[in-house]
């Protein structure tokens, strides 16, 4: 079961100019939208300024992340600096639920004392900011399908696009029928999207940085993979990871039987090889360890002591 993660390969110098075009647009839209709201007493534009804000500082995170991740490895990163892209997202979603928490409370506050808005300031900035938001979101499209780093700017993107929609709503209401209420209403409506798209997202870095197993990848089908090449007795002190966002890792003690002992470089070519066409695993470190003097009552996953080691410390434990 190959996986084919059919993701778009964009030339890195294309794709740094494209978030530098995103940089420079959120800032002046950022610095735009903040006085137009201090100006028309609109929360909601504040609020979308803020969340723009927030876009832009990502967008520069994510940025330096490109760049550094590209080093190569050396000896103080000997797997290399392509995990800082996991680190940038992980950052950008962290930022996103304080902000919507933020939101919200301001948004509360505004709901008991509904100050005076002017519609048409919040209306045209708001248009503004949806052509912006738009084209950033454009710019990062096709590039978000391949990195965790720029998904969390492009779903950053999104949400504003949304909220700059929900911002011109908003702005109209209070022309038209002078609804003030409805400037903190959206308000909150666009933290609680804010916090939707931030929780929904921000389990994959997570994972990743916490060395969890690759959610694509099915762990039981790779154990009897290695269990099924000839020669393997049995797996155990198996180890899953992420290397990077899109390299799987894996090290694992392989139990040899008498006659595989024999042809351990064979099996381990075979046992390479398996893990690399069905399973796209292309770092495998194995361990081999001969029937006859493999460890007893290992565990299957992680580094479980062997029988003998656990009887060790039974009986120094007893002895204290």
């Amino acid at each position: 079961m190959p996986h084919d993660h059919g993701h778009t390969h964009i030339d890195p110098e294309s794709g740094d100019r494209r978030v530098s075009i995103a940089i420079w647009a959120n800032g002046l839209l950022t610095v735009a939208q903040i006085i137009g709201g201090i100006f028309s007493g609109s929360l909601a534009l504040i609020a979308d300024a803020l969340h723009n804000f927030s876009d832009m500082a990502s967008l520069v995170i994510a940025f330096v992340a490109r760049k550094i991740a590209r080093r190569p490895a050396d000896e103080r990163m000997t797997f290399g600096y392509g995990r800082i892209e996991i680190v940038a997202a992980l950052i950008n979603y962290t930022t996103l639920i304080l902000i919507g928490f933020y939101l919200i409370y301001e948004g509360g506050m505004r709901m008991i004392d509904p100050p005076e808005v002017a519609g048409w300031t919040v209306v045209i900035l708001g248009g503004v900011a949806l052509v912006v938001d738009t084209l950033t979101a454009l710019l990062t499209y096709s590039m978000q399908k391949g990195s965790v780093n720029i998904r969390a700017l492009f779903l950053h993107n999104l949400s504003d696009a949304l909220a700059s929609v929900a911002v011109i709503i908003g702005g109209s209401l209070i022309i038209l029928y002078d609804m003030r209420w409805v400037d903190p209403a959206i308000t909150i409506g666009i933290a609680l999207y804010i916090l939707y798209l931030a929780f929904t997202e921000i389990g994959g870095p997570i994972r990743t940085l916490m060395l969890g197993s690759p959610p694509d990848i099915d762990n039981a089908a790779v154990v009897e993979a290695m269990r099924s090449v000839d020669g393997v007795a049995d797996v155990h002190h198996v180890h899953l990871w992420q290397m990077e966002e899109h390299n799987a890792a894996l090290d694992c003690h392989v139990v040899l039987t008498a006659g595989g002992w024999h042809k351990i470089e064979k099996i381990k070519a075979a046992i390479k090889d398996r893990l690399k066409e069905d399973f796209n695993i292309a770092h495998s470190s194995l361990e081999f360890e001969h029937e006859d003097r493999a460890h007893e009552n290992a565990d299957l996953y992680g580094h479980g002591k062997p029988e003998e080691e656990e009887n060790h410390v039974h009986r120094d434990h007893d002895r204290s």
